[in-house]
């Protein structure tokens, strides 16, 4: 006979130890003074390992999976210094959906080093941005809590926190304007960032003039750069991925070979605006090999 596993009880079973109770009274007396007495029976470091084991172990099992895929993860090296680097990282997100429907998982390296402290990330429209800065936030949320990250390895930053600007839908009850909400968001990271901080800035101050978004990204990447914090930027102004020593360009790369089509994958080289023309060329079949062949008809 199979008998249940589970530590709750029934209520037959409750039933029968009620009346167990009552015939016994002095037994189940001393039973529950026992209780009460050691009642912190369980070390709290015990409890604590408890609690916290069970969602590392759910996390390896959500793992699971893309590992079987062929994806890479790794124990990253977490170190004080800000000369970080990985080498085949993704969006963990991302590649759990793209793996579910069976489509391929685009990997990224990145790297700084000396004084280098901001990664200025530019290029098309959907090309890979946004992913590229969500995953660089992750893996330093994920190595700050002892778990492995995606990439094939890495070395990061041992953050206290990952502050992060993202644009969010408008508050109908909120009068300020777009422009004025990202200038509270931004002083309020640059208030609560330390030097151990990481900063996530994604298309700031796109609401202004290219001339306003160009004056006011250069002087929050000034004081990014002065306070020495690492920091990925994602911007549509190509001028700011070359302010100085402290800033690294990476651009979205397109594959132009015909009809230019977008790779995800990002290279390191200067910003020149070439991928956005590629694809708003092609958009509007005004590519050389499009104007080539509705000449030649």
């Amino acid at each position: 006979m199979d008998f249940p596993s589970s530590p709750d009880l029934n209520h037959v079973e409750a039933g029968i130890l009620d009346r167990a109770a009552s015939l016994y009274p002095d037994t189940f007396t001393a039973l529950t003074r026992y209780r009460a007495e050691h009642a912190d029976f369980v070390d709290p470091v015990i409890a604590t390992f408890d609690r916290e084991v069970q969602f590392y172990l759910a996390y390896l099992e959500y793992l699971e999976p893309l590992r079987s895929a062929g994806l890479p993860f790794c124990y990253p090296v977490v170190t004080d210094s800000k000369a970080i680097r990985a080498t085949g990282t993704f969006d963990l997100a991302l590649a759990a959906k793209l793996v579910r429907d069976g489509m391929e998982v685009v990997r990224n390296d990145f790297e700084l080093s000396g004084p280098e402290r901001i990664l200025v990330v530019t290029g098309p429209n959907q090309g890979g941005k946004t992913t590229f800065a969500r995953s660089f936030g992750q893996m330093h949320h994920l190595a700050a809590l002892g778990l492995p990250v995606p990439g094939e390895s890495a070395r990061l930053l041992h953050c206290d926190r990952v502050l992060t600007h993202f644009e969010k839908e408008e508050d109908l009850q909120d009068l300020r304007g777009r422009l004025q909400d990202d200038l509270v968001r931004v002083h309020a990271i640059l208030g609560e960032a330390t030097g151990a901080s990481i900063v996530i800035l994604h298309e700031i101050f796109a609401s202004t003039t290219l001339q306003d978004a160009t004056v006011l990204g250069r002087r929050v990447l000034a004081e990014i750069a002065e306070r020495d914090l690492l920091c990925v930027c994602v911007t549509f102004v190509d001028e700011l991925a070359s302010l100085g020593e402290a800033t690294v360009s990476m651009v979205s790369a397109v594959d132009d070979a015909g009809r230019p089509t977008r790779t995800y994958k990002l290279s390191r080289r200067p910003a020149d605006g070439m991928a956005y023309a590629a694809t708003i060329a092609a958009k509007y079949r005004l590519s050389y090999d499009l104007l080539k062949e509705r000449l030649s008809r």
